[in-house]
């Protein structure tokens, strides 16, 4: 980062601050906000827990999960010192509104302050603490609140829950996040995409054959099973995030960078999605569960045996093809992928170009590959472009092979900036560019009901597949009927 920022004082409150998810994510975020003079050492870091806890226990436990969650020497103590001086702790049980004194009387200190309230907690709680602070007179022009995914399981709930905080905030005060969001790479497909002349002419259907979008975790449920078998893969990751990442590589450039403008283009998409028909459900849709395997050299359970659970119907895996009917894409398929306990944690968006019309080399009967456009997003963040070039040589054939041109800025600072830290500083800033509007929210669950409700009505049969692999052969065959493959087989 450079810090060329002008710093925000604010009071930022963290809703079910001693989760899970504010531990790993949220207090490394502020912690190098803060470090890396983004955060005004004058602003506040205020944790509403159900807990009985002591700010000295408070802190004590920040220390800990900080220790533990940042990269190796990330943390310092003399760094953490400083960083304490801006942690405060309240107890509010969320269901009582006469619990909210404490944060009343915390945040009146400082009246004139813009307030984030992040609400890293269950949805069925996102209505009653906006209603609180409501309640308690917290609400102003001037406050920000974050709801974190995901929000509702379908299209009726969503709007329920949206409905709800609605009341109290208005829609431009509201920042509906997705991390993914906040990756670099993620925010450099528009910068590939619209700043280089190169691309620009290519990306639609007369020179890209196909795109294939892959979320791949090795791990299981992790003592998530409650939560993720009321969701599963489609609701947890293809609705949202997958649906996110769609948007960036089919959107029609936007007039400006401005919030509306990107998120303009990012609903027309969604709207533009081929709605699926039973017959399209059956053919273009693949569910599966894992089964027993192995992860990493270790047995792992199936789904059903680490909790000892006889049936369920949620699926861990999901792939699917998706058409956008437009001009840009018409006839072009997104394929999307995304399961638990696959062979190897990856996130990738590949971009298939069509090959040369006609091939005037020879290359010994081997095929000349078509050029691919491979964003990686995790384990490692990068960009290749996959060309063909010649083999060296004095052979009396040209040969050529595949190369791979790498398009990575280098970074040269000793942090790099995690997705979370870019998302918090832009709610700081005010700026919802990187987040979901409601019309967004809820174009990508009208779509995406479709699809559930036909696997409800079990149009599509589970699948099974060994967990450490690749997912099952449906997948497989889901792509491979119009003579493509996985980028990673």
């Amino acid at each position: 980062m450079i810090m060329n920022e002008i710093k925000s004082v604010c009071d930022i409150n963290i809703f079910g601050g001693h989760g899970d998810l504010a531990f790993r994510k949220l207090m490394p975020a502020l912690y190098h906000l803060s470090n890396d003079g983004y955060l005004d050492k004058k602003s506040r870091i205020i944790t509403a827990t159900r807990d009985p806890m002591s700010l000295e226990e408070h802190c004590s436990l920040v220390r800990s999960k900080l220790k533990e969650f940042l990269p190796d020497n990330a943390f310092e103590e003399e760094k953490f010192k400083q960083f304490e001086k801006q942690l405060h702790v309240v107890i509010i049980d969320f269901n009582n509104d006469e619990s909210y004194s404490g944060l009343k009387k915390l945040l009146e200190l400082y009246p004139q302050r813009d307030r984030v309230n992040y609400l890293s907690t269950a949805p069925d709680f996102f209505g009653q603490i906006c209603k609180s602070l409501s309640h308690w007179g917290l609400v102003s022009h001037q406050s920000r609140v974050v709801l974190e995914k995901p929000i509702g399981r379908d299209l009726q709930s969503s709007h329920v829950i949206n409905a709800e905080v609605l009341k109290y905030f208005e829609e431009s005060q509201i920042y509906r996040i997705d991390h993914y969001l906040g990756k670099d790479t993620v925010q450099n497909i528009m910068a590939l995409r619209f700043s280089n002349r190169f691309f620009m002419p290519l990306w639609n259907a007369n020179h890209i054959d196909h795109v294939q979008i892959t979320v791949a975790e090795s791990v299981g449920v992790e003592g998530r099973w409650s939560y993720y078998d009321d969701y599963g893969a489609m609701r947890d990751m293809v609705q949202n995030h997958l649906m996110q990442l769609l948007c960036l590589v089919a959107m029609e450039p936007p007039c400006s960078l401005d919030a509306d403008s990107v998120r303009d283009e990012k609903v027309k998409v969604l709207r533009s999605l081929r709605k699926m028909t039973p017959a399209d459900i059956e053919q273009k849709t693949v569910r599966a569960q894992y089964a027993k395997g192995s992860s990493e050299g270790m047995p792992v359970p199936g789904y059903l045996e680490g909790e000892g659970v006889e049936e369920s119907t949620t699926e861990t895996f999901a792939a699917l093809r998706v058409d956008i009917d437009n001009w840009r894409w018409n006839g072009v398929p997104f394929y999307l992928r995304s399961g638990k306990r696959m062979r190897r944690r990856n996130s990738e968006i590949v971009i298939h170009f069509k090959g040369v019309p006609h091939s005037i080399f020879a290359n010994q009967g081997k095929c000349i590959s078509e050029n691919k456009l491979v964003i990686a997003l995790q384990p490692k963040e990068s960009i290749h472009l996959q060309l063909m070039n010649k083999v060296p040589g004095l052979s009396e054939q040209m040969m050529l092979k595949p190369v791979e041109l790498e398009l990575n800025t280098p970074l040269n600072v000793a942090h790099k900036p995690d997705a979370y830290e870019r998302l918090l500083l832009d709610v700081i800033r005010a700026n919802p560019t990187l987040f979901m509007r409601l019309d967004e929210v809820e174009a990508a669950w009208k779509w995406a009901d479709v699809i559930l409700e036909g696997w409800a009505e079990e149009m599509v049969p589970m699948k099974s597949y060994s967990a450490g692999t690749d997912g099952p052969s449906a997948a497989v065959q889901l792509i491979a009927r119009n003579g493509r493959s996985w980028h990673d087989e």
